[in-house]
């Protein structure tokens, strides 16, 4: 075989090689970010927020929260009863310190603007945190322990 048919070969073994090795490299990249996005965005893997879901009630009081449509993006659909519905103008959650979070503002007669910041506690099934009553400017501790 003459030199000149063996660079060519040659040529075109190392351009295949550096093709193979920028289309892996590729992947790879597209696959950090991915995940890099997703730690730093979005739900971790195992995460508790379709736990959120559900009929709670206030431990102190007659106050029912309902749960529903756990979206990845923060999304999520509430209900408020005190015992009547009160129109929620707000739900979504995130995860805070590994563990889901829920912030619910609430929009009604008497209503202007309380909210809901809440924990899920797995060990305990419960929601904990603070109501901001607007109406009288003070917050208040609470739990919602999921009804049956």
């Amino acid at each position: 075989m003459s030199k000149r048919k063996q660079r060519t070969r040659k040529k075109k073994a190392d351009g295949s090689r550096r093709v193979a090795w920028r289309v892996g490299s590729l992947v790879l990249l597209v696959v950090v970010a991915a995940a890099g996005y997703r730690f730093w965005h979005g739900p971790s893997a195992g995460s508790d927020s379709s736990r959120l879901a559900g009929r709670w009630q206030r431990t102190d009081g007659g106050y029912v929260l309902e749960i529903s449509d756990i979206g990845p993006n923060g999304q999520a659909t509430a209900a408020y009863f005190n015992p009547r519905p009160i129109h929620v103008a707000r739900a979504e959650w995130k995860e805070q310190d590994g563990r889901p979070g829920l912030f619910v503002e609430l929009r009604d007669v008497n209503y202007p603007g309380s909210t809901y910041t809440l924990t899920y506690d797995a060990a305990a099934d419960r929601l904990e945190g603070i109501y901001y009553q607007a109406a009288m400017r003070q917050t208040f501790d609470v739990v919602f322990e999921r009804r049956k």
